[in-house]
Parts: C-alpha cells; structure tokens; sequence
C-alpha cells in the first residue's frame, strides 16, 4: 500500500537531533521494529495532546517549520494532524516506509462522523508486517499495533484490539478498540486509502475553525504515560489507569497556567492563558 511519495512529508526540514532531545531517545537512527516501537512510545509520552491555538483562533500550520517551532522548540502540543505530520518527517529521515491514513473518532458511536483523525501505516526494513501508528490521539496506544484483522495489543496493561470490517464497494474499514472499565469500545475506525499534507491541511482547518468541530472553542489537552492518562475538558481535569478507573477534579482559571504547564507539559503565554481562562468562565 506504499505509494512512494513520502516526499511530501519534507523530512529533510526537520531538525533530527532537536526532536530525538525533545523526546528523550537515545537509541539507534535505523529503520527497524525497535525503533519503530521506541520512538512511538517516546513521543507519545513526552509531546501531549492540545487544541490552545484552535481556542485562541491562532492558525495552525503543518508544514515542518512550524510544527517543529511549537511541538519540538515551544514545550506546547498539538492534535493529531500537527503529531501525525511531525512523526512522518521523522519517520522519512529514519529510512522507514510507510502511509498515511485518515479515520474517523468514533468512541463507542455507531453514526458516521467526519474523517478527523490522522494515522500512519508504517513498515520496517526487518519486519514484513504492518504496523499502526497512532501517535496524535492523546491517550494511546503506547507503542504500533500491528495492522491484522484480530490483532491484540496489551502496552503496560493498556489493551487495544483491531478488527477488520468489509465495508461498501470492496473497501474495508479497520476498526480499533480499547478495554477500559465499560469492557471493549471502538475508538475510531479507518481505511487504507492513502493521504497526503495537503489532505490533512484540509482536515485540520474543519478541525479547527468549524463551529460544530469540539475543538475550535473547548478548551481539551491530554497527557499520557505508561500509568496515568490526564485529559483536561475545558475545567474538568480526569485521571485514568490502565484498568480504566478514574478521577476526577474541577481546577479554576487561577489554577490553569499551573496545571497546564506541571501536569501537562504546557506552557502558554499570559496574555493567552488570560484569554483562555475568560472562556473558562465565559464560554461562547
């Protein structure tokens, strides 16, 4: 399913040695599985998962500059599009092949909604398997799945499974679920059709300037570890394990530049952590 045009990515703009620091990786610069494993679980756990500048109505880019300046430079994250085009840089510069996908986040809806979620199908040069990549949804999964029909994953006791599903004309849709404390709930499902910068540019400006999209006015950020999953939902504050119990806080606008930037691994100016705290008390 490669196409070959992992060109379009402009892996040559990034700055290797910045991302890898970003990240903590100190390992090998080669194209296998390991790395492949450790770099997804690296970044997933040190680059969190945010929507400030969709709220602020700050545009968001994702060519490689960018991206770069604010996930790697600026100690901010971003949502999937902006992860998704900065992991495939990475994984371009590392010799790894691979597709990038679009999907739709269901969380357990059975309606069709609109294809928002950006995934990479990657192979390494000493596995013939296909693995998903899922590094831009927030909370998970630590390390690729791999893309079979049936597929079950257990990351430090995060459970994940993929299903493949026959859809209309031929073209099947991938399903993947994850085990939490209501049992198994599909997540978001996908196709291997593959997409491009200039489709998730698309995606991401419904993403973040469509008034029916949650995340151009709610405030949401996610940090996620091998034990702990933080979501942020406007002034809700969640903490989940891995057996899929929780906690749950309310934090006031006094409190928010501190959690953002101690728990979550955020830090925003004030002027817009004042502007972000106006919403908090006053949502449009």
């Amino acid at each position: 399913m490669h196409t070959g045009r992992t060109h379009d990515w402009n892996g040559d703009l990034l700055d290797l040695d910045a991302y890898l620091d970003r990240i903590g990786y100190r390992g090998e610069r080669a194209p296998t599985l390991e790395v492949l494993r450790a770099l997804h679980r690296a970044h997933v756990t040190s680059i969190p998962f945010e929507n400030i500048n969709a709220v602020l109505d700050i545009p968001i880019l994702l060519d490689i500059p960018s991206v770069q300046d604010k996930l790697v430079r600026g100690r901010r994250g971003g949502y999937c599009f902006e992860h998704v085009v900065l992991f495939a840089a990475v994984l371009q510069r590392l010799g790894f092949e691979f597709t990038a996908m679009n999907g739709r986040v269901t969380l357990g809806e059975e309606k069709i909604l609109p294809a928002t979620h950006a995934l990479l199908a990657v192979t390494a040069a000493d596995d013939e398997r296909l693995w998903l990549c899922d590094v831009g949804f927030g909370c998970g999964p630590l390390e690729p799945v791999e893309l079979a029909d049936g597929a079950e994953a257990d990351f430090d006791g995060w459970r994940f499974r993929l299903e493949r599903r026959e859809g209309p004309f031929g073209i099947d849709d991938w399903w993947l679920y994850q085990y939490g404390a209501d049992g198994w709930r599909h997540r978001h499902t996908f196709t291997l059709n593959p997409q491009y910068t200039i489709d998730f540019v698309v995606g991401s400006h419904f993403v973040a300037t469509h008034p029916r999209s949650p995340f151009s006015a709610r405030l949401f950020a996610q940090r996620f570890s091998a034990t702990h999953h933080h979501r942020l939902d406007m002034t809700t504050w969640t903490t989940f394990g891995p057996d899929g119990s929780s906690t749950e806080r309310k934090i006031g606008p006094a409190e928010l530049g501190r959690v953002l930037e101690e728990d979550f691994g955020i830090v925003v100016s004030a002027e817009d952590l004042a502007r972000i705290g106006e919403g908090l008390v006053s949502p449009s």
